[in-house]
């Protein structure tokens, strides 16, 4: 689709765009396929979450990640009322020069179909929930391939999270490395959709040697990188448990995460690849790649000390 060519023509001359450090073609040919109607809302345990796995495989070993034991593919289960259900966790690493790791994640499964009366629509897609941050990770990832990190990468596309943060409890419950060489986790949820080009990111309250870091991205960022949405204080807005930072947060190893507020779409079928916002999108995946290249060069191997906890 040609649609969306204006608008990151509109934004070459900005210097994140001049970096071409992220494929824009790629970035939307990845968010588009994902939400199309063959993945039928990719819900978990459905044919729809089974072709998305084959896709996000394909697209690992297009780029050059490299498997734990000879596999991408982590199956687990998990117990939903009176039903045990399947979820198939995916990833794989990029070998640093150091043996802590980052570890990036996004989660692919969305709400699948419904039938509830709300639109002709059925499938809820889920474009920028959570195609835009399997996008994302995949845009980083060949980035790193291209230009090997300092720390080593994990980058894990979570299943189940809509069920309850189960394929990152699954992750962390067996983990390809021990949890003690986890350095910091990235995650990113929903990075496509706003029409303030605002970016949030949460971490800093609970890590606030993280500031430093963020404040630097910010500065420069072609979209308004704001640090919130994390204390505890506001209550459901605060997002610290609501995406799978948490389960990292739980093993008290430091996050960021990156997501835009709630939108019309949310949770609705409208959440198509006809209404994100593509070069907000784009230059989003450019700020998060920013944060994560100055992270990687900047952090020390040593976990932050006196991290806040949840009340």
């Amino acid at each position: 689709m040609k649609w969306y060519c204006f608008f990151f023509c509109m934004a070459l001359g900005s210097p994140a765009f001049s970096q071409k450090a992220i494929d824009s073609s790629a970035l939307m040919k990845d968010v588009q396929k994902l939400s199309s109607d063959q993945f039928e809302g990719r819900k978990t345990g459905t044919k729809g979450s089974r072709l998305a796995q084959f896709y996000i495989i394909d697209r690992f070993k297009q780029i050059g990640i490299k498997p734990f034991n000879g596999t991408f593919e982590y199956p687990f289960f998990f117990q939903k009322d009176d039903r045990r259900i399947m979820g198939t966790n995916i990833y794989g690493y990029i070998p640093g020069q150091l043996n802590s790791v980052i570890v990036i994640t996004a989660h692919y499964d969305h709400l699948g179909i419904r039938n509830n009366g709300e639109s002709k629509d059925s499938i809820y897609n889920g474009a920028d929930d959570n195609a835009s941050g399997i996008g994302g990770l995949l845009a980083l990832a060949k980035y790193f391939k291209q230009h090997p990190p300092r720390y080593t990468m994990i980058f894990a596309a979570l299943d189940a999270e809509e069920a309850g943060l189960e394929g990152s409890k699954a992750f962390l419950k067996s983990p390809p490395v021990p949890i003690e060489q986890m350095r910091l986790n990235i995650n990113m949820d929903m990075i496509a959709h706003n029409d303030k080009n605002e970016l949030y990111v949460c971490g800093t309250y609970q890590f606030p040697d993280l500031k430093k870091y963020v404040a630097q991205v910010a500065d420069r960022s072609s979209v308004k990188l704001i640090a919130g949405h994390d204390n505890p204080s506001q209550g459901h807005d605060d997002w610290t448990n609501q995406s799978d930072q948490y389960e990292f947060f739980q093993q008290k190893i430091p996050f960021l995460y990156f997501g835009v507020e709630d939108h019309p779409d949310y949770h609705h079928a409208s959440d198509e690849f006809n209404t994100i916002n593509p070069s907000f999108y784009y230059n989003a995946v450019q700020t998060i790649l920013d944060a994560v290249k100055t992270l990687d060069s900047g952090l020390s191997e040593n976990k932050f000390s006196g991290a806040k906890t949840m009340n």
